[in-house]
């Protein structure tokens, strides 16, 4: 057996007990077995190289140029994005594609290059190709923005699959973001990143921080333009990058450099070039339009740890009404969170679930429930017999079903990478719905990472179907909770096709935004989480998922009142909120008199914003831009901002400056150019500039940009639109989407602007007529010296 494996089994012994311990053990010997006669060693390995060209075929969007040793094949397609894959690779299968890939540009064609070479010129990008296989992505006016060397494989002698390296430069002043967000971002620093999805105790990049959702997506960052690149490769591998720096007087600019290393796959990437808005319009064109959660979903949501029953359920959703605390949905599930069947109110224990999530819903709460992929091994469970009777669960090399361990038992996965597999699976949420669910928590679900004790489960011989491809769980394991969640969505397709469910993960891959939103598994403890929380969220929505946000609190320990304040104001201006309970998390009223008052005023503000963020949600799905935005987002050419890492925009309104350090209480934010209104006090800044702030415990900073048109709740119900007074001489605006319901039809977007006429501000509906005929109530701010 492993050492490594030897040792953390025997530690797991005397942490969970003997009995524990032993199938923990056992659990190691099965998987050490597995891979050591499923997976052969790799023996002795040759290098290679593309070497020279040979010969280049045009075709459409581009072309394929052979060279000694290897082809390359580049593609432009038609929105803009440019696909480049070695060896034959093409852009499909992939389960980061939404469907087919798109169509190629008839108007890019593959062409000798003045410089020697050959080159592909589209509209918003030309890629160069040198003699022995560089690879240049160049702006329209000719600036290299990154720039790929030959690539090398390493290949077994005895046959198998190679592993690559890639290494590319940008430019000096470049910035690099995304690999799926990282709790040291959203800018990455200097260091070595891996790209596998891994639990708790297992570093994934600088700071050995795990991270269950890891992607390799780049957005870069330079004076020269932005560009994301994809390597569309799901095996384990790393991204080391390294920052440039620019020569100081007549010095030389070092150029920043990334290193993908690829254990195995295909090597192969898209490119995007442009505004970071319409990089991530591409980025979304290409992997599927985010799904949009219903408009319940984006108020609070509330998690118990460890089990609670129905009497504990009302008591406690009881304290928040006589507290005055807004709840939107109360989640369940996550006592027992190793199988399908697993929430602590089962059916003989409580058969008035069912009237009770109906008479919670009538009050506006929501039942969500947490689904693990682990199906308990045992005779007589309905799932594991239900499954094994079709053969659904993941085999070893030498057919065996493969058994991991929980603290309930052995267990086994469903192969989530076979269509009939996602089919049946998806028709499981049935029984779910008929007792009241409206949403669903996929929890536990990279079960070669996510288990009770922090242990793989599934050995990397694994075999899984990959859409008939057939493969093994080295290629599997970062998609597997992208299928789970596909399988989840697509069954409650079927079964509610008249309302849009509530559906997000702990884990996945590039695309899984097109099926719900991501929890983003377990932070940091303490101040370090709070800063880790915002981090993790920017990132995200850098690589397309905009609907994310970690627990309130962090998933563990015991947070001081104030931090658990802070990370409250925070968290009520992320997409998703979910605060916990239970197990050493207290609720708001137990922080004391000074703490709830404050947080019931951060949970109101939070309501009263919801028309916003369902806004921006259904904005998200059009555009593929997030719903937080670091704030270079609309000034990338702003050096000072792409360092600015302690404040956000939420949409395009709204810059909200967090609290992250523990004891303060006045601050100072960057502001992007324009005006700004504190919107606590009314106070204008010009920016860019520099402004300190109060940020009292009652409240954190957020600036309005200035004719901003902002949909709000208003105090007697109802929708008003909050508009701030715009400078004088400019437009302003905004758009809103009034009544999106919970259904799967698109909704309309109303827009309006904002100008000065003569005394007072004007607030029109394009396509309308005039202040008359606005649908609804207006409310002007910011009305002092302009």
């Amino acid at each position: 057996m492993d050492g490594r494996d030897l040792v953390r089994s025997v530690k797991s012994v005397g942490s969970v007990g003997a009995a524990q311990g032993v199938r923990t053990v056992r659990a190691a010997w099965r998987r050490w077995r597995a891979d050591a006669t499923g997976a052969p060693p790799r023996g002795a390995e040759r290098a290679r190289t593309p070497g020279a060209v040979r010969e280049v075929e045009p075709g459409p969007g581009g072309g394929v140029v052979r060279f000694g040793r290897s082809e390359l094949r580049i593609r432009v397609a038609v929105n803009g994005a440019v696909f480049w894959g070695w060896d034959g690779a093409a852009p499909e299968p992939s389960y980061a594609l939404a469907g087919c890939c798109p169509d190629p540009d008839p108007r890019a064609v593959l062409e000798p290059d003045t410089n020697g070479g050959w080159r592909v010129v589209a509209e918003r990008v030309t890629v160069a190709v040198s003699w022995h296989g560089a690879v240049e992505v160049l702006t329209p006016g000719g600036v290299v923005l990154r720039r790929e060397l030959p690539p090398r494989w390493w290949e077994p002698v005895a046959g198998g699959p190679a592993h690559w390296m890639q290494r590319s430069e940008v430019r000096a002043d470049a910035r690099f973001f995304g690999l799926g967000g990282r709790a040291s971002g959203p800018r990455l620093r200097d260091g070595t990143y891996r790209l596998w999805n891994t639990g708790p105790g297992r570093g994934s990049g600088p700071g050995g921080a795990p991270f269950p959702l890891t992607m390799p997506v780049q957005l870069v960052l330079a004076d020269a333009g932005t560009h994301l690149v994809f390597h569309d490769c799901s095996w384990d591998g790393t991204v080391t990058l390294r920052e440039g720096a620019e020569g100081a007087g007549s010095g030389h600019d070092r150029a920043g450099t990334s290193e993908v290393r690829m254990e195995g796959g295909p090597l192969r990437c898209w490119v995007m070039v442009g505004t970071p808005a319409r990089v991530l319009l591409a980025w979304a064109s290409l992997t599927g339009a985010p799904a949009p959660p219903p408009a319940w979903a984006l108020g609070r949501h509330h998690v118990w740890r460890g089990e609670v029953g129905e009497q504990e359920m009302r008591r406690v959703v009881a304290g928040h009404r006589e507290h005055g605390l807004p709840l939107d949905a109360v989640h369940l599930g996550s006592g027992r969170r190793d199988s399908h069947q697993g929430f602590p109110v089962d059916q003989e224990g409580s058969p008035e679930l069912p009237a009770l999530a109906g008479e919670l819903r009538r009050d506006g709460i929501r039942l969500v429930s947490a689904v693990g992929p682990a199906v308990p091994a045992v005779d007589g469970h309905a799932v594991y017999e239900a499954g094994a009777a079709r053969d659904v669960f993941v085999r070893d090399a030498s057919g065996d079903v493969v058994q991991g361990v929980s603290r309930s038992g052995d267990v086994v996965f469903p192969d989530f990478t076979h269509p009939r597999v996602r089919a049946w699976w998806g028709g499981l949420y049935a029984e779910r719905l008929e007792r009241g669910f409206s949403g669903f928590w996929h929890d536990m679900n990279g079960p070669a990472s996510f288990t009770a004790f922090g242990e793989p489960v599934l050995p990397r011989s694994a075999r899984h179907a990959l859409d008939g491809r057939e493969g093994d769980h080295r290629e599997a394991h970062n998609v597997y909770a992208l299928c789970m969640a596909r399988a989840a969505h697509e069954g409650l397709r079927a079964l509610l096709p008249e309302e849009r469910p509530f559906l997000f993960s702990g884990s996945g891959w590039a695309g899984v935004q097109r099926y719900g939103g991501i929890l983003p598994g377990e932070v940091a403890t303490g101040w370090p989480g709070l800063r880790a929380s915002l981090a993790l969220v920017l990132g995200l929505g850098l690589c397309g998922v905009p609907y994310a946000g970690p627990d309130v609190g962090g998933t563990g320990g015991d947070p001081s009142p104030e931090l658990y304040l802070r990370w409250l104001q925070l968290g009520a201006h992320l997409p998703l909120l979910r605060t916990r309970a239970g197990a050493g998390l207290g609720e708001p009223w137990e922080f004391g008199a000074e703490v709830l008052a404050h947080a019931r005023a951060a949970l109101v503000e939070r309501r009263r914003l919801r028309p916003y963020l369902v806004t921006l949600a259904h904005l998200a799905r059009r555009t593929g831009a997030p719903c937080v935005r670091p704030l270079w987002w609309s000034a990338p050419e702003d050096r000072a901002l792409r360092d600015c890492e302690d404040a956000f925009l939420l949409g395009d309104s709204l810059l909200v400056a967090p609290v992250l350090v523990a004891g303060t209480v006045r601050r100072t934010v960057r502001l992007p150019g324009g005006r700004w209104y504190e919107t606590a006090t009314g106070r204008a800044f010009d920016g860019p500039a520099r402004a300190v702030v109060d940020a009292p415990l009652d409240r954190v900073p957020v600036f309005a940009r200035a004719g901003s048109v902002i949909p709000v709740h208003r105090e007697g119900g109802g929708l008003e639109l909050e508009v701030w007074a715009p400078v004088r001489g400019r437009v302003g605006g905004g758009a809103v989407v009034a009544d999106a319901g919970d259904g799967w039809e698109e909704p309309e977007v109303e827009r309006y602007t904002a100008r000065w006429a003569g005394s007072r501000v004007v607030v029109e509906r394009e396509g309308g007529h005039g202040t008359a005929g606005l649908p609804h109530p207006v409310r002007v701010r910011g009305l002092g010296p302009n």
